[in-house]
C-alpha cells in the first residue's frame, strides 16, 4: 500500500529515516546525533532512475522510435521520474525496507523499480532494481545524495577518489564523448572508475564516510556552498543515448551502493 509515513531505521550510533510519499527519499541520516544530509524536500537522497542525470533535449531513442521527456531542466530532462513520485512500502523491520512503484506516463515503458534500504552499525547499503513488464527498454539507475558540507562544527568535508578518466563537459552541461585526464574542481562532473566506484569523504575531526560500488560511473556536483554530490550512477549523463543499457523481462538491471563509516572524533 501506499502510504505518508515516514520509516525510520536504527542500528548502533546510526539513524535513518526515509519518505515515500516524497520520491522514496532518504529524508535524514545520522550518526552519533550528526546530521550528514542537506535537509529539506529536494534534498536528502532520491533514487534517479529510469535515467541520471540530464538526457539531451529530454529525447532518445529505442527500437527505432524517438520519445520525449518532459523538460525539467531547460533545455534537458534530468534525474527521472522515481523521485517525483509516491512509492509502494513493501516492507520495514527496524533495520532493513523495500520499496516499489511501477513505471507510468511519461515513461513510455512498462515496468517497475525497487528500492531496498538495509542499515548496519557501521554502514549502508542500498540497491535498485528495473525490471521490463513489457517491452525492452534502455534505462539507468543510481542515487543523488547531497551531503552537508559542513557539519556546524570544524572544517569543511574534503573529497577523496582516484578516476581513470573524466568525461569532458560540454557547453550544455552533456559529455561530449572525450575522455580527458581528471581536471580539478569545482565539478559538475562524471568520471569513470572501472575497477568499481570508490570515494571518500572526510569531516576532519568528526565523521569519515566512504562511498562504494561496482559500478563505474560517479558524478561529483560540488558547485554549492552548502552542500557535495556523489553520485553513483550505472550509466554516465545523457546515457540513455550514447551508452544504452537494455532492461528486457528476463534481464533486470541492479546496482547497488554500500557506504561505510567510522568516527573521527
Amino acid at each position: 500500500m501506499t502510504t505518508d509515513t515516514i520509516i525510520s531505521l536504527s542500528a548502533g550510533d546510526a539513524g535513518l529515516t526515509i519518505d515515500p510519499e516524497n520520491g522514496c527519499r532518504l529524508t535524514s541520516l545520522r550518526l552519533w546525533d550528526t546530521e550528514l544530509l542537506r535537509q529539506g524536500a529536494k534534498f536528502g537522497v532520491f533514487p534517479m532512475v529510469p535515467w541520471c542525470g540530464r538526457i539531451e533535449l529530454g529525447r532518445f531513442r529505442s527500437g527505432g522510435e524517438q520519445y520525449q521527456m518532459p523538460i525539467n531542466s531547460a533545455p534537458h530532462a534530468i534525474h527521472g521520474t522515481g523521485r517525483d513520485t509516491a512509492w509502494n512500502i513493501v516492507r520495514g523491520d527496524g533495520r532493513s525496507a523495500a520499496f516499489t512503484y511501477d513505471l507510468v506516463e511519461p515513461w513510455p515503458f512498462p515496468g517497475r523499480v525497487t528500492q531496498s534500504v538495509e542499515l548496519d552499525e557501521n554502514s549502508l547499503t542500498l540497491t535498485m532494481t528495473v525490471e521490463a513488464t513489457g517491452d525492452s527498454f534502455p534505462a539507468q539507475a543510481g542515487w543523488h545524495p547531497w551531503f552537508l558540507r559542513n557539519l556546524a562544527r570544524g572544517k569543511d568535508v574534503e573529497l577523496t577518489f582516484e578516476p581513470e578518466w573524466q568525461e569532458e563537459r560540454g557547453a550544455d552541461h552533456l559529455p561530449t564523448g572525450r575522455r580527458i585526464p581528471p581536471l580539478p574542481g569545482p565539478w559538475d562532473d562524471c568520471f569513470g572508475m572501472p575497477d568499481g566506484v570508490d570515494v571518500t569523504l572526510t569531516w576532519p575531526g568528526a565523521v569519515e564516510l566512504r562511498i562504494t560500488s561496482r559500478t563505474e560511473w560517479v558524478v561529483i556536483y560540488d558547485e554549492q556552498a552548502e552542500a557535495v554530490c556523489v553520485e553513483a550512477q550505472s550509466g554516465p549523463p545523457n546515457g540513455l543515448n550514447t551508452v544504452p543499457r537494455l532492461v528486457t523481462p528476463a534481464d533486470p538491471l541492479e546496482i547497488s551502493a554500500t557506504w561505510t563509516w567510522r568516527s573521527l572524533a
